[in-house]
């Protein structure tokens, strides 16, 4: 990544949920750290797992003077959060729904209207 290009928001939370629900066993940071794609410092680990931790997204447990790492949630999850957020900070729910709709990828529209129907989640 070009050093001024900038992460979408909550790009770093989501490889790091990655690494820790691929794992079969809570991780250290040092260990999250070694499990990421792209390189990132230490301290920005330990930071974006302090804040997973602090949102109830990774259980945190005491080891020494250190912490291990267990996902709580899923991606799948904290992509609902944030569709559900947005959708909130509308002030005109329908016209929200209406574009997100509109800008489905094809299939899409069809597989959401499966899912609202009666029974469509099983």
């Amino acid at each position: 990544m070009p050093p001024d290009a900038r992460r979408p928001a909550g790009a770093l939370e989501s490889e790091i949920l990655r690494v820790l629900v691929a794992a079969s066993e809570p991780l250290t940071p040092r260990d999250v750290q070694k499990r990421l794609a792209a390189p990132l410092s230490y301290s920005t680990v330990v930071t974006i797992l302090t804040r997973m931790h602090e949102k109830g997204r990774a259980a945190r447990y005491r080891e020494g003077r250190s912490f291990r790492y267990a996902p709580l949630t899923d991606e799948a999850s904290v992509a609902a959060e944030r569709m559900s957020a947005a959708l909130g900070a509308g002030t005109d729910r329908a016209t929200v729904l209406r574009r997100f709709v509109a800008g489905l990828a094809p299939g899409d529209e069809e597989l959401l209207r499966r899912l609202l129907e009666p029974g469509g989640d099983q």
